[in-house]
């Protein structure tokens, strides 16, 4: 398969909690930034689609995602909107945010943003995150969906303290080639298991779904038959972005080696990006810590890429 990543949704600042007394330390960050960002560090091309303010924390969300290799051509500058900051609190390695700026800067791209020539071209499109609670990046996303060409990879990436809808999640499911979730997500849309969540997602018509189930790896569900992964044996320190390194590293194969044609493919694929994931997790932030392949390779000598 050839072509570039189009991921759309939100770019923002985490502000990470660490040491006694307290210290928050920024990172660029944003579920789909972190996914746009990983994509380009495995070495494939890689876009990202979205709304950023004015301020100085704006132009610094551009620079890295430039730094890295992800085009900007999809990205909007709003006047006047400060940079949304997700503070992040930890209760082990496990994150949580609370999300500060109105309006929220990354909410404000709209259809009329969105550039169906590039995402036509593209090998892969990603739409996912809170940002669809958005009315505008919700048709946006709509519009890019609707666009044929590239294989479509939806997450739902629920944010419990902004909400969800499930129906949302239904549209984008019933006609995506891949869904990825975690089993908190699967809990918190539905209070059900991952088995029962990836079999709900496939009878909505999703081509294959895979489910995070943080150290114990993943479920992998395609033509009703499903499939565990485990997860690499790593020295966490922190989980923020494991779930878009996951996703990362799945995009990834996909635009290096097509999409999967049965269950073992997506295993092969998925045991790759479980690896990416748990290196993820042995730094501190999300985007700053999406390896590239030679990191992968150092790290986990075994694994087939």
């Amino acid at each position: 398969m050839t072509g570039h990543a189009v991921v759309i949704g939100e770019a923002l600042v985490d502000l990470l909690e660490s040491g006694a007394p307290i210290v928050y330390h920024p990172a660029i960050g944003g579920a789909p930034l972190n996914v746009a960002v990983g994509v380009a560090r495995l070495g494939a091309p890689s876009e990202f689609a979205g709304s950023v303010g004015d301020d100085p924390w704006a132009g610094r969300i551009l620079d890295f995602l430039a730094g890295n290799g992800v085009g900007t051509s999809g990205v909007v500058t709003v006047p006047g909107v400060a940079t949304t900051l997700a503070v992040t609190t930890f209760r082990g390695i496990e994150p949580t945010f609370r999300f500060y700026g109105d309006p929220p800067s990354y909410g404000l791209l709209d259809a009329g943003d969105v550039d169906t020539g590039l995402i036509g071209a593209a090998g892969l499109l990603y739409c996912g995150s809170m940002c669809l609670l958005s009315p505008p990046v919700l048709a946006a996303a709509r519009k890019a969906w609707s666009t044929p060409g590239p294989v479509r990879v939806f997450d739902p990436n629920v944010r419990p303290v902004v909400g969800v809808d499930p129906d949302v999640v239904a549209e984008f499911a019933a006609t995506a080639d891949l869904v990825k979730l975690s089993s908190a997500d699967a809990a918190a849309l539905w209070g059900e298991s991952p088995d029962r969540a990836a079999a709900r997602l496939l009878a909505l018509g999703a081509g294959a779904v895979v489910v995070t189930i943080g150290a114990e790896g993943a479920l992998v569900a395609h033509d009703a038959a499903t499939v565990r992964v485990a997860a690499p044996s790593v020295t966490a320190v922190d989980a923020t972005g494991a779930g878009d390194a996951t996703m990362a590293g799945l995009s990834w194969g996909i635009l290096t080696r097509g999409l999967p044609a049965d269950l073992a493919g997506w295993e092969a694929l998925t045991r790759v990006a479980v690896h990416v994931a748990g290196l993820v997790c042995e730094s501190r932030g999300g985007a700053v810590s999406m390896p590239t392949v030679a990191a992968l390779r150092a790290r986990f000598p075994a694994l087939e890429l």
